[in-house]
């Protein structure tokens, strides 16, 4: 049977790894982001099993579904609420809480291997709205130290946040651009989906602050703000449809 992991937090992917194993099985691979997810399935045979995070370091994991379309079965692997869970089992999606039991484990891996087939199709739509509308709270403030003084930037005053130079920086509304203490992977999910998207590797965009967007080369988009100038704002081809829905919701 082959297994794939999708899961962006290091410690968890190594534990359900771990745990797979001493119950006998072999994980084909273990991805962290929807970018390389997707690169993945274009390249290799579909896994039996998935073990799929939902917050990903650059999305959502519903945008690898979205392009690829899988047939495997799977198993998302959650931290969210009780509500969203009870959507997942309704629509025929088993899912395991973190952090996962392994007795919960087996139980999961014995449906599938009892029933031996694909979960039964579902809407993404649905799922995405549902995961959108949880209780999760998402950073509004963010307090950054310039000399002997913070000053306070709330979510909304935020054009983009990117990555240059192995540093990371925030850029406001009042053409502000200041260092950030945390990578780019580790605020995306700190964000509110439904202000911010990560366009690609190096850039995260806010809403509000879109001024136009262009077709730009081999089926990308480039995104131009209102103050914030650059020409790495290129929505990349893996990131296009889920950016489009972004846009329309």
């Amino acid at each position: 049977m082959k297994i794939l992991i999708i899961e962006d937090e290091l410690p968890s992917a190594r534990l359900l790894r771990r745990k797979l194993e001493r119950l006998g099985y072999t994980v084909a691979a273990t991805l962290q982001t929807v970018e390389e997810s997707i690169e993945w399935f274009r390249s290799n045979a579909e896994p039996d099993l998935l073990f799929m995070d939902i917050q990903l370091a650059d999305g959502i994991s519903f945008e690898i579904l979205e392009q690829i379309k899988p047939s495997s079965a799977i198993i998302f692997t959650t931290a969210y609420d009780e509500y969203l869970l009870r959507a997942f089992k309704q629509n025929s999606i088993d899912y395991l809480l973190k952090p996962i039991e392994d007795e919960e484990l087996e139980n999961a891996i014995e449906k599938f291997l009892q029933f031996r087939r694909p979960v039964s199709p579902f809407d993404l739509t649905t799922f995405e709205t549902l995961f959108k509308n949880t209780t999760q709270t998402f950073k509004e403030r963010f307090t950054i130290r310039i000399g002997q003084n913070l000053k306070i930037v709330t979510s909304q005053q935020i054009e983009c946040i990117y990555s240059e130079n192995k540093g990371t920086y925030l850029y406001t509304n009042e053409n502000g651009n200041y260092l950030l203490d945390q990578t780019l992977d580790a605020l995306t999910p700190q964000l509110s989906p439904k202000d911010f998207f990560r366009i690609n590797r190096s850039s995260i965009v806010q809403f509000n602050a879109i001024k136009t967007i262009a077709i730009h080369s081999n089926a990308r988009l480039k995104i131009y703000l209102k103050h914030y100038e650059s020409d790495e704002l290129i929505v990349s081809r893996e990131k296009v449809v889920a950016f489009k829905n972004w846009l329309d919701q």
